[in-house]
């Protein structure tokens, strides 16, 4: 059995029927969309899929920075005056 991971579940004929009122009533959490019983979706509001999409940026960023932290002695020493 697939473990749902969210406290809002739905099924897809609830979606079908309303769903503008599935997410005003989750307010902003996600919903799982069941067929059968077991989930074969997540539903998010926009804003939420959104803040997702800048949290896994922000990591891709922390990794960049990390690796470059790592290769500091390669860094060239440059002078603000001069650029």
């Amino acid at each position: 059995m697939r473990k749902v991971l969210a406290d809002c579940s739905a099924s897809i004929s609830e979606l079908k029927r309303n769903p503008t009122a599935l997410l005003a009533e989750s307010d902003g959490a996600p919903i799982a969309i069941l067929n059968h019983n077991k989930p074969a979706a997540y539903l998010v509001p926009a804003e939420t899929y959104e803040w997702i999409m800048e949290m896994i940026d922000d990591q891709e960023l922390s990794q960049i920075v990390e690796k470059r932290r790592h290769d500091k002695h390669k860094a060239v020493s440059v002078n603000l005056d001069d650029l």
